[in-house]
């Protein structure tokens, strides 16, 4: 059934039962993705794009993704599908990022572009309808983008949608829907949801602070005030310190080379503070002005926020300090299910394998490094072993020979009798 799939990545729409599949897109043909997706030209040096199943994975052919090759690099790849508008149904947009190299900063998210893109052109700033996926930079940055454009601008979500940061292949799902309402989810579980209008500032608010109104002079918004009737008791005020009365003057003080002697001050263990009345309610308390609003003369309602009329090229549009991310298992599609079930038979195969593939791998390089670890302290002790030998000669230059001739040359020489 997989490999079936593989055929039909070649046409643009299908149908199923109930659903319209727009893209669907698993790489299981090999290199003849290249013949469906196309590297931008605007820059000569954007990253290069090999197909990959990475380092751990659960099937070596089947979990081939578009993988990141150079780091500190953009890249810019594309693919087209038939064009198509979401107007009155739902458009669900899904793919599986995997961060193996532990990405320290860089793109992990796609972007929906109209179908009247030059793909050969296509750059950072080419006009997008929608941008989708996780983003990491550093430890402050680790979130999913949600940016729709409108009328030409691009919105950005309100909420902090925090992504997976970890090492392992991840899906991530959005949903449109007809009702200006969406849904984020995140390997299968939704992470996020709420209404267009709500959380964008895509249209203006439907209600402002009325320009014409404003606090009135006598409107009393204090709680608490003074009481009148409370006053300072006469004894209140003490110093905050005093001289110390334990303290004594040094005997050998000299006043006219020290100068006059004072004791050194301590805390006035009677001092109270600075003295305020005590509060009581006020009685001309009005509570908080709150200021009047009026209808936005610049709102217009529009129930068609959610709407692309012309979908037709997924991006990958990004940036990356460390290469290595792996992208796959693509679908756009206008029913939900579909995708959850596609999510299913995609990274809900792979995720058990892929991590217990990941986690042989951890211990069998941690059984290498102790393995080094302990070699690396062998050699010590053998050197300290090898060096005894080397005091032998040592002790054999010590050894007399020498002087056994010299008393051989006395014996050959005449003595003075002789002589």
């Amino acid at each position: 059934m997989r490999i079936s799939l593989a055929l039909c990545a070649v046409f643009a729409v299908w149908f199923t039962a109930d659903a319209t599949v727009y893209l669907k897109e698993q790489f299981l043909d090999g290199d003849e993705y290249k013949t469906r997706w196309l590297e931008s030209k605007h820059k000569s040096d954007y990253g290069q794009w090999k197909l990959s199943a990475g380092k751990f994975y659960g099937d070596a052919e089947l979990d081939k993704g578009l993988q990141t090759s150079q780091d500190a690099r953009f890249y810019a790849l594309s693919r087209r599908f038939e064009p198509f508008s979401n107007e009155g149904k739902p458009l669900v947009i899904q793919f599986t990022v995997k961060h193996e190299q532990k990405i320290d900063c860089g793109g992990g998210y796609v972007k929906i572009f109209p179908a009247d893109l030059d793909q050969a052109e296509m750059h950072g700033e080419s006009q997008y309808y929608i941008m989708f996926g996780p983003d990491i930079c550093g430890y402050s940055t680790k979130k999913v983008h949600v940016i729709f454009n409108y009328k030409g601008q691009n919105h950005l979500i309100k909420k902090d949608i925090r992504c997976k940061d970890d090492e392992f292949t991840n899906l991530y799902t959005l949903i449109l829907r007809p009702d200006q309402t969406y849904e984020v989810k995140i390997n299968n579980e939704k992470v996020e949801s709420g209404s267009l209008e709500e959380d964008w500032d895509i249209l203006p608010p439907k209600k402002i602070k009325d320009p014409e109104a404003k606090k009135p002079d006598d409107w009393d918004d204090r709680a608490k005030i003074d009481d009148p009737e409370d006053t300072k008791p006469e004894d209140w005020d003490k110093p905050e310190n005093i001289p110390d009365p334990d303290a004594k003057k040094p005997e050998d003080w000299d006043e006219d080379m020290d100068g006059e002697w004072e004791p050194p001050a301590i805390p006035n263990p009677e001092y109270k503070g600075e003295w305020k009345p005590k509060q009581i309610d006020n009685p001309d308390y009005k509570g908080t002005w709150v200021h009047p609003e009026i209808d936005n003369p610049d709102y217009t309602p529009d129930d068609s926020i959610y709407k692309y009329d012309n979908i037709g090229v997924l991006g990958l549009d990004l940036w990356q300090v460390k290469s290595g991310t792996i992208f796959d298992n693509f679908l756009i599609t206008d029913d939900v299910k579909e995708a959850e079930d596609f999510g299913k038979e995609t990274w809900g195969a792979t995720k058990d394998p892929e991590k217990k593939m990941k986690d042989k791998q951890d211990e069998e390089e941690r059984k290498q490094r102790e393995e080094e670890e302990k070699n690396k302290k062998e050699p010590e002790g053998n050197e300290e072993d090898e060096d005894e030998p080397e005091d032998e000669p040592e002790d054999e230059e010590e050894t007399p020979e020498e002087p056994s001739n010299d008393e051989d040359d006395e014996e050959d020489k005449p003595t003075k009798d002789e002589l």
